[in-house]
């Protein structure tokens, strides 16, 4: 049977990427003037909030049934905190970006609002990453290992360092 903690991490790379992305085509888009780059840019935004809403549900459905205690219930709690300001920084700026197209203001100056939410909404995400990544790799939380006795697997303590 499928286990739905997987989904999470087969879910979240794609956010980081289509974000990250999206964000270098608007700085392009806007340094040339070149419209296909910021209509790529925000196409990607688009996917990668949308991808962003799929982390965070597959994320707290991954999290349920997790002690949080300990190292490991802070480092969840950080990444959780993390990535729930991501997620708002993310439709914020899709719903402004989104709207200033759709009222025909993305032009000008105003086109630096957009950006300027992009970038703090990027590096959120990053941030978001990095405290995912410190969960795996620092609290090992998820990992579960077969050493070869046998068909069983032996779980990580999850604040073994």
């Amino acid at each position: 049977m499928f286990d739905t903690s997987h989904l999470h991490p087969m879910i979240v790379h794609f956010p980081i990427a289509l974000v990250m992305v999206g964000l270098l085509f608007e700085v392009i888009g806007i340094a040339t003037g070149k419209d296909a780059y910021s209509k790529g840019g925000l196409l990607l935004l688009l996917l990668g909030t949308a991808g962003a809403v799929a982390a965070y549900f597959s994320g707290d459905l991954a999290g349920d049934g997790v002690t949080e205690a300990g190292a490991l219930g802070a480092a969840l709690e950080t990444h959780e905190a993390a990535a729930i300001l991501a997620l708002w920084l993310l439709v914020a700026t899709t719903v402004v970006r989104t709207g200033l197209v759709i009222f025909k203001r993305y032009s000008g100056w105003v086109r630096m609002l957009p950006l300027a939410l992009y970038l703090v909404a990027t590096a959120a995400v990053v941030r978001t990453g990095y405290y995912g990544g410190d969960l795996v790799y620092k609290h090992a939380a998820g990992v579960q290992l077969d050493l070869g006795f046998g068909s069983g697997t032996v779980t990580v303590p999850s604040d073994a360092d």
